[in-house]
């Protein structure tokens, strides 16, 4: 006689089973595939960081930077704490242009007495290479011809025998005209010194703009 509860009994411990063997499968594939997901999420992460670092390395090396004010050599163009975006590129492609106010590294001959190439310096750009220089009763000459400066501090209250700026050099001077360690002490400024100019004020919010 058959035995169709024992037949059932057994299918349904049979259909258990292969349920319980799916279930087990579908829990491994999903813990794999979770596994994958996280393995990969990292690694894209790392990558991103990876490349915003490389990115974040090349733009300061060759596009831009920020910089510090320290001292009131500037004044009153540019105050200290300041801080300004310094334009890289530009100089790539030509020279730099009277007027121009420049970030620079020290000059040799004041890294000969102990300043440090990371000190660096700012100016404004006086003097071109083959310009002539010279300051004589708080008036600046170039090419003998009087300077009209509407962004300095004061006229300057010492004397400078003329002097032909070589080339591959510039002259450069601050605003704050007596009180300022720039070329009418130290001499010319090699071209190759020259790290960027100032392009943009971004602090204090209140004074926001070009320089």
């Amino acid at each position: 006689m058959e035995r169709p509860y024992i037949r059932n009994k057994e299918g349904v411990r049979l259909l258990g089973t292969l349920a319980g063997s799916m279930m087990t499968a579908e829990k491994s594939a999903g813990e794999k595939t979770s596994g994958l997901s996280i393995r990969h999420l990292v690694r894209s992460n790392v990558k991103l960081v990876v490349i915003a670092v490389a990115l974040a390395v090349g733009i300061r090396l060759f596009v831009a930077e920020p910089r510090f004010i320290p001292s009131n050599s500037m004044d009153p163009t540019l105050h200290i704490g300041d801080r300004l975006l310094i334009e890289k590129l530009s100089y790539r492609f030509h020279p730099p242009h009277r007027g121009d106010i420049v970030v620079f590294e020290p000059p040799p001959q004041l890294q000969a007495i102990g300043y440090r190439p990371e000190q660096a310096f700012i100016k404004r750009i006086i003097g071109l290479p083959g310009d002539t220089l010279a300051v004589h009763q708080g008036q600046v000459y170039r090419n003998s011809q009087p300077l009209t400066e509407t962004y300095i501090l004061a006229s300057p209250n010492y004397e400078m025998n003329p002097v032909t700026v070589p080339k591959e050099a510039l002259f450069v001077m601050g605003d704050n005209r007596n009180d300022s360690n720039d070329s009418h002490i130290w001499g010319f400024l090699p071209v190759e010194n020259v790290i960027g100019h100032a392009a943009v004020r971004f602090w204090p919010p209140n004074n926001l703009g070009t320089v």
